[in-house]
């Protein structure tokens, strides 16, 4: 899936930014779009005058005017007009609505951006009549720039455009481009909803610190240290995790005391259940969003 060899993160660009003087519409600034709006003013690749962002809470709206410096539009299809790069952030739920706004105000040399889950680029094509589009999948360590985002690029995304995608995406960490658009609802389920599986081991696991007698503040700081202290241990070593975890197993000892409650409690079979049921989830939000395209595609009053 990756292109790149190594698994490290990726290096942050140098010389000019490829969105140097390039204007940039954000559309559903909420916390994932503020996150990349954030990464892209924190890595200096664009000035606060360079961006227009719409959200339709007005609260909201003044938060991102106040904190930013950037120009809030009123409306959807402002804060796209004229933008050289188009970032879709919204709800799915909310992209049909929202795409027959921005039709009519894309020209053909911008490119469009989107972190919609489960919005395919053939329903984004259809309901945008635009053919350069970039489907991503951020997670949410984006937010303090630590994330992980896998993405595709249709063929009429030129070189300059996939220059600002990844531009764009190594602000808010790694970045991955794939060929095959399959593996973006596939990384939605492992790296878009792998936090969630995290959490939710790091929540267990601080609980049952708890239970053994730690106070909870306690608990929290000796979790959170070991799963990043792991987490780093892994990725710089370059060894398979499987021999990882044979270094700490001594023969009769705690840690396969342990794995072996965890392998009683089918813990594999359980992972893999969630993320083939996220994956599934995906694949059927695909399949409502580009069937609610193609019904407004046959309207013959849309558009």
């Amino acid at each position: 899936m990756d292109r790149s060899p190594e698994p490290d993160r990726a290096a942050r660009p140098h010389g000019p930014s490829p969105l140097a003087g390039v204007r940039v519409g954000i559309v559903g600034t909420g916390s994932m779009g503020e996150a990349m709006l954030a990464g892209m003013l924190r890595q200096r690749l664009v000035t606060p005058d360079q961006v227009v962002c719409s959200h339709p809470r007005p609260a909201r709206a003044a938060h991102l005017r106040e904190t930013y410096g950037i120009a809030v539009a009123a409306g959807n299809a402002e804060a796209a007009r004229g933008a050289g790069v188009c970032l879709l952030a919204v709800k799915p739920q909310v992209l049909p609505q929202v795409l027959p706004e921005l039709a009519p105000v894309l020209a053909a040399d911008q490119l469009v951006l989107s972190i919609v889950a489960g919005a395919s680029t053939r329903a984004l094509g259809r309901g945008l009549r635009h053919p350069a589009i970039v489907r991503a999948m951020p997670n949410t360590p984006a937010q303090i720039g630590e994330g992980v985002t896998v993405w595709f690029a249709t063929p009429a995304v030129t070189g300059d455009g996939k220059a600002r995608t990844r531009a764009l995406l190594v602000a808010l960490g790694r970045e991955l481009e794939v060929e095959d658009e399959a593996q973006v609802a596939m990384a939605t389920a492992v790296s878009g909803t792998g936090p969630t599986y995290i959490f939710l081991f790091i929540e267990a696991l601080i609980d049952a610190a708890v239970h053994i007698g730690f106070a909870r503040h306690v608990a929290r700081a000796l979790v959170l240290d070991t799963m990043r202290g792991s987490a780093a241990f892994a990725l710089q070593s370059g060894r398979h995790v499987a021999e990882l975890r044979d270094m700490v197993t001594s023969p009769g000892g705690t840690s396969a005391e342990a794995l072996a409650a965890l392998e009683r409690g089918g813990l594999r079979t359980v992972v893999g259940d969630a993320v083939w049921a996220a994956y599934r989830r995906t694949l059927r939000l695909e399949a409502q969003l580009e069937g609610a395209e193609a019904r407004g595609a046959d309207d013959p009053a849309a558009g």
